[in-house]
């Protein structure tokens, strides 16, 4: 059976070397560096003890220095598979998720035509690097030296010129008696539509040659010198050589850059590749004009586990830059993945090179952030998250692009990195003070006054300070306590802080050691029990956990007596929590009750006092009481018991890993 042409080249685009010999080998950790491609492990095709096996990944090669055994994975599946060749295409086509083509009686004809259309290719390149030297390109090579291309440098890159001219090129390639059909299958002619003689494709621009991997001309991009032209850039059209999405200008050269520990930079013109090059990043690449395919993040990933994308800082790149997280999330694996360096506002690579050098594009590349926060940065730009309605729509845009990702541990990793950067955007604050409407006064002359500028309170009646002095009690210690009990309760049982996050977040703690264990939690409880522990000892001393624990009213409390029972830990989070919430409304009504009080508003004062006492003395008797009947929530609704204990649907449950709520 014979290949139709290009289909190897994509199965070992597409297939991972290291991959493929890992299943046969144990790499050795010390001589192989993964992120290079450079791998190591003792010969699988004589006995060894030594690791004298070698892996390019990048370059789709085997050695060994023992048996000087070698090959790419088409031979490496045939040897240690003994099957034949097809076979191994066969398997290698299976595992990469291509289907095998039908047989192709005309794929040895195909062959040899697609050879005459590469040979055509090369016969353009040199003819249009000569017309670059004419009286006719003035105006190209002015352009070319201004944007930093003297002569020397566009002979390294190939740069040519297509005259202005209907049948240029034609009449050149037809002097050399080059078939009529392997100009135009070659995309250097087009056909006339009124019965005349096939015109040049590109004409009055500047050429750029793109080659393939191998390095093959493939195509042309073509840069307009007329500026009314309607196309600034123009590419080859689709030929039996040249698929655009398949392709990357500069690849050759990029992957060998790459290959010597340079970082991979892809740009979005072949100016820019050109430019980084010549100032010492020569594993740059660019896609010809369109957003990044799947089929060309496959090559970049080929080339380098962590290609840095350098978007242009205008709003068109960052368009670019934010369709390709949507691209990219599903087809993410183990350390492979993408970061992103952003030029400044209004510039390319091209741009910050000429204005402020090398150095000032090598602080971007080493700036450059993970997807992750760029993910992040994307669905928070410029909104506001003063609402849970808001802060909902947040959470649930998250989750369905997390979902997007196939692999479970990258998906956790992800899930938790937004964890953090969320509860850094949400973290509790202070309450601010502000405009608030009071109540009209009896002698106020009819006007409404605010917290600000208004009269002292004279003082409220004996109805309503018997009715403060009743709610007050001690409700510091009482908050001091519940505080105690449900951190305890986290610190017991970490897993079940995910399930009331929202709580703990909004839990103010009075005490500073209290705050500190609170943050603790919310930013590490996922990471399990001992890593957990180990951040407080190291934040807080080691002491601390030993101080809390040991307390007379928290080492009696069930949650510590059965450290790592999910129920009664969840039991205790969600009465203490419901406490603090019945005693800190309690509170608010007395301070709001100092401010407002005044005349005819007393009665009603006195009601507001009375009920939000009853609430607190309630919530406390739950927590007392393993039998009471009722809690009292902050909005003053009575819950059952059994409401209670399915208290985790008060709190916030998610779960960004998993793309949704936890189960009940």
């Amino acid at each position: 059976m014979s290949l139709p042409p290009g289909f190897l080249d994509e199965l070992r685009t597409r297939s991972s070397l290291s991959q493929v010999v890992g299943r046969k080998v144990m790499w050795d950790a010390r001589k192989s560096n993964q992120g290079k491609g450079d791998m190591w492990a003792p010969c699988p095709f004589h006995q060894e003890k030594s690791a004298s096996f070698h892996v390019d990944d990048r370059k789709g090669f085997y050695y060994c220095f023992g048996c000087h055994a070698k090959g790419d994975a088409i031979s490496f599946v045939r040897e240690t598979e003994n099957v034949s060749f097809m076979e191994a295409v066969e398997i290698l086509a299976g595992e990469a998720g291509m289907p095998m083509p039908e047989r192709d009686p005309h794929a040895v004809e195909k062959a040899d035509a697609r050879k005459d259309l590469a040979d055509v290719m090369e016969l353009a390149v040199k003819w249009f690097r000569l017309q670059l030297r004419t009286g006719a390109a003035s105006a190209a090579r002015e352009y070319l030296e201004r944007r930093g291309l003297p002569q020397e440098v566009c002979d390294r890159w190939e740069v040519g010129f297509a005259p202005d001219s209907w049948q240029g090129l034609w009449d050149a390639l037809k002097g050399k008696d080059i078939p009529d059909d392997l100009i135009i299958g070659a995309g250097l002619a087009k056909p006339s539509t009124k019965g005349g003689k096939p015109y040049d494709t590109f004409r009055g621009r500047i050429m750029y040659p793109i080659r393939d991997a191998r390095g093959r001309a493939i195509a042309f991009g073509g840069r307009a010198m007329d500026p009314d032209d309607k196309a600034k850039y123009l590419n080859s059209p689709e030929t039996e050589l040249f698929d655009k999405g398949r392709s990357l200008y500069n690849v050759k050269n990029a992957r060998i850059a790459a290959g010597k520990g340079q970082p991979l930079l892809v740009a979005e013109g072949y100016m820019d590749v050109i430019a980084l090059s010549e100032a010492g990043f020569g594993a740059s690449v660019a896609p010809l004009g369109t957003a990044i395919t799947e089929n060309q993040l496959a090559m970049l990933w080929r080339i380098s586990d962590e290609p840095i994308i350098t978007l242009d800082g205008d709003t068109a790149g960052q368009r670019a830059a934010l369709r390709l997280i949507d691209l990219a999330l599903p087809l993410l694996e183990a350390g492979r993945s993408l970061r992103f360096a952003m030029m400044p506002e209004g510039q390319d690579p091209d741009d910050v090179l000429k204005s402020s050098g090398a150095g000032a594009v090598q602080k971007i590349v080493d700036a450059a952030v993970p997807m992750v926060q760029l993910l992040w940065s994307r669905e928070i730009e410029g909104k506001i998250f003063d609402s849970p309605e808001r802060k909902a729509a947040l959470d649930k845009s998250l989750r369905e692009k997390i979902k997007l990702i196939n692999d479970p541990s990258i998906r956790s990793h992800y899930g938790d990195a937004i964890k953090e950067m969320r509860w850094e955007l949400f973290k509790s604050k202070p309450k601010g003070g502000g405009m608030r409407v009071a109540q009209r006064g009896g002698g106020g002359g009819g006007q409404w006054r605010g917290q600000w500028g208004s009269k002292a309170p004279q003082g409220p009646t004996a109805g309503a300070k018997s009715s403060m002095l009743a709610a007050s009690g001690n409700e510091s210690t009482t908050e001091h306590l519940c505080e105690a009990v449900v951190l305890a309760a986290f610190l017991t049982c970490p897993e079940i802080v995910e399930n009331f996050e929202s709580g703990l977040e909004a839990m103010t703690c009075a005490d500073q050691i209290h705050g500190s264990l609170r943050n603790l939690l919310l930013r590490h409880a996922g990471q399990g029990s001992d890593a957990l522990n180990d951040k407080i000892r190291m934040a807080l001393g080691p002491d601390a956990l030993e101080d809390l624990l040991l307390q007379s009213h928290v080492r009696l409390t069930p949650s510590v007596r059965n450290p790592g029972n999910a129920e009664v830990a969840t039991t205790a989070v969600a009465t203490g929590l419901a406490q603090l919430e019945a005693v800190r409304g309690l509170k608010d009504e007395v301070q709001d009750a100092a401010d407002d009080l005044s005349g005819e508003a007393d009665e009603g004062l006195t009601w507001r006092l009375a009920e939000a006492a009853k609430a607190a003395d309630l919530a406390q008797r739950v927590g007392q009481e393993d039998k009471a009947e009722y809690v009292i929530a902050d909005n003053g609704a009575r819950l059952d018991r059994e409401q209670v204990a399915k208290s985790r649907s008060m709190f916030d449950q998610i779960d960004f890993s998993k793309g949704g709520k936890k189960s009940q």
